[in-house]
């Protein structure tokens, strides 16, 4: 292994060793309860409402909204915006994934019995119907460029990924003591190895969901240009790291009050190594005072986690008194779980997804780094 490669691996392989490590001395048993356990489930004890928590986090939310809302308060000057690109037809993956996903989103909710077990299976197709018919919507906005049509490969390495950084994050879950589990993860009407290859395959559609997303938002030139000239925000790969290790270690010893963190700690990480090597990750552009990157793929997360939250929903209501989604989740958030709207996931909760659409996007980066694949998402030469 030479130097460059071990560059890129040994933070990653910190992020799994310290939580590991802080676990031998936090529990009894030197691990999480329920650790191992897949899928993951309920794990007891998790405290309940807070209302100085769910101030303390509520007053961050509005913060983080105010900057999208009126950047200009918050230093951002704004740019001239490049002409938008031109405008295509739809092509016809559009209407080929919109049709898969229509019928599969129909399918899990209406579930039907006379399409017996077909209902189990319905989640996946249904997810890669959207992402295709995303793709389809690019192509339009792009004049004719989108990730299926100009960088099919990225769109593969993007869905392989996603699979292992899904396994990462759940890896992570065990140690904030299942803040989501899956009721039906366990159901008997499927063999248990099955159900684990059907949740490797619905794992394959988190990243290219997001990635879809992401182009689709820098395809309004002036929604990209509001967050450009703001302030030039920096800082040193080795305190990222030190930042990363502390906050990775207070998670394990505080599930319940560091739940939060699950996404800063490991990113902080990640992105300090990957500056330490002059890598681009946004928050190169952020030192340049341009935070489009970031904060659009945020943007491009929490987007895609309302389609996620709305789905999963639906997909047991009403309640049939059997399972019919073996993917469906829950969530057991320590303080704030509250205020649930045509969701599972408590409205603060939502804001959880800004943060981590920056891992994901920093995850697939170090990723391409690692078995070098150029991962550069933009459409247009002049975009980044």
């Amino acid at each position: 292994m030479n130097a460059s490669k071990w560059s890129l691996i040994w933070p990653m392989l910190l992020t799994f060793l310290v939580p590991l490590a802080a676990a031998w001395f936090a529990y009894p048993t030197h691990l999480p309860p329920s650790f191992g356990i897949f899928p993951p489930i309920q794990v007891e004890g998790t405290p309940g409402f807070n209302l100085f928590y769910f101030i303390a986090v509520s007053a961050i939310a509005i913060l983080i909204a105010a900057v999208y809302i009126i950047p200009k308060r918050f230093g951002f000057a704004g740019s001239e915006p490049v002409p938008a690109p031109g405008k295509k037809a739809l092509p016809w993956w559009f209407w080929a994934g919109g049709a898969v996903m229509l019928f599969f989103w129909w399918l899990m909710w209406a579930r039907p019995p006379a399409l017996g077990t077909l209902v189990y299976y319905a989640f996946s197709p249904m997810w890669w119907g959207f992402i295709v018919m995303l793709d389809g919507i690019n192509y339009r906005q792009n004049d004719g460029k989108s990730l299926l049509a100009t960088k099919p490969g990225l769109m593969a390495f993007s869905a392989i990924t996603s699979v292992v950084g899904w396994g990462y994050f759940e890896f992570y879950n065990f140690f904030v003591q299942s803040n989501w589990y899956y009721p039906n993860g366990h159901m008997e009407e499927l063999p248990h190895a099955q159900i684990v290859c059907m949740y490797l395959v619905a794992y394959s559609t988190v990243w290219p969901a997001i990635m879809q997303w992401f182009n689709l938002l820098n395809s309004f030139p002036k929604l990209v240009a509001r967050f450009q000239n703001g302030p030039q925000w920096t800082v040193k790969g080795n305190t990222l790291i030190i930042f990363g290790v502390i906050v990775i270690t207070l998670l394990v010893f505080f599930p319940f009050g560091m739940f939060w963190s699950i996404w800063i700690g490991p990113m902080a990480v990640i992105i300090g190594m990957m500056q330490r090597l002059n890598l681009w990750t946004p928050f190169a552009s952020m030192a340049k005072g341009d935070w489009s990157p970031t904060l659009l793929i945020a943007l491009a997360s929490l987007c895609n986690g309302f389609f996620w939250e709305m789905w999963n929903y639906g997909s047991v209501r009403p309640d049939l008194g059997y399972p019919t989604n073996p993917h469906y989740w829950q969530y057991d958030v320590p303080f704030v779980n509250v205020i649930h709207i045509f969701s599972d996931m408590p409205l603060v909760g939502y804001f959880g997804y800004l943060p981590f659409g920056l891992l994901v996007w920093v995850f697939l980066i170090w990723a391409g780094k690692l078995v070098g694949k150029n991962t550069d998402l933009y459409l247009h030469d002049d975009a980044k």
